[in-house]
């Protein structure tokens, strides 16, 4: 698991490439090739300036299935990730939604990516698409059973668009805690929504109480990288590196290079 021996040496920078919404969903308007074209082409300008990962991931497909989806989508995203792969020497990350956990771990492994952002990993929750219930026994046998403990599985905890009522007299740090137990190989917290700034005091009660690494996966912008970098091992950027700051907008180079610059300094 390289990328979790690289966080141990430094904070990862970690771009998410949304691809273009794949073919059966009410969105698509493009072949796999030209998705692929455009994938390869974002995943290239993030290695360009010097980021450190990114993740690939299906944010175009609305609205989302619960935890499965066709085979179409798994055998698109493994083309993505393999060409993808095969363009860049960073390392590269799938996730598949909604909490289409085994799928991404199936892809990663065919397309040889090093981690996957997981959904629901412990405790249920009620997300847009639905009831989302834990999958960390089954996913974690899956792994075992394809050999694919050399991927990473970072977890998201209470995680943005869902609500987590059914589980409110839980801690953020309880459920931390149940991802170390079953395993997982990181941890990721979010704030409610895509965009939206983790909450501060519940990021530092997990780094206080849990050893795994933590990334942040929504909010971080170059105006606010400062009070949350010495909170996480690592960083998922998505709308920052938009242009207008919006996820369904064209990455923009400048964007990126002005955050970089601006972190370098933080090192």
């Amino acid at each position: 698991m390289n990328i979790i021996n690289e966080m141990k040496k430094k904070k990862m920078i970690i771009g998410m490439v949304h691809v273009d919404a794949l073919p059966g969903t009410p969105n698509n308007n493009y072949s796999i090739s030209q998705i692929i074209s455009q994938a390869v082409q974002e995943a290239k300008l993030y290695e360009q300036n010097g980021l450190d990962a990114i993740i690939l991931e299906n944010m175009h497909d609305v609205p989302y299935l619960n935890r499965k989806v066709g085979p179409e989508i798994t055998a698109s995203m493994t083309a993505i990730a393999s060409e993808v792969n095969k363009n860049i020497s960073i390392s590269c990350g799938v996730q598949i939604l909604a909490g289409a956990n085994m799928e991404a771990l199936a892809v990663a492994q065919a397309s040889g990516c090093e981690f996957i952002r997981v959904e629901g990993f412990v405790y249920s929750h009620i997300a847009d698409e639905g009831l989302m219930n834990a999958c960390a026994g089954e996913l974690m046998r899956y792994r075992k059973n394809i050999g694919a403990e050399d991927i990473a599985i970072f977890a998201d905890i209470k995680k943005k668009h869902s609500s987590h009522s059914i589980t409110s007299d839980l801690d953020i740090t309880d459920f931390a805690e149940a991802c170390k137990f079953f395993l997982a190989d990181g941890i990721i917290i979010t704030g409610k929504s895509t965009a939206e700034e983790a909450d501060i005091k519940e990021l530092q009660k997990v780094r206080k109480t849990c050893d795994l690494p933590i990334l942040i996966g929504s909010g971080i912008t170059i105006n606010n990288i400062d009070k949350f970098w010495d909170l996480a091992d690592g960083f998922i950027i998505g709308s920052h590196f938009k242009e207008d700051g919006n996820w369904q907008n064209p990455v923009s180079d400048s964007r990126i290079k002005s955050f970089i610059k601006y972190v370098n300094k933080l090192e």
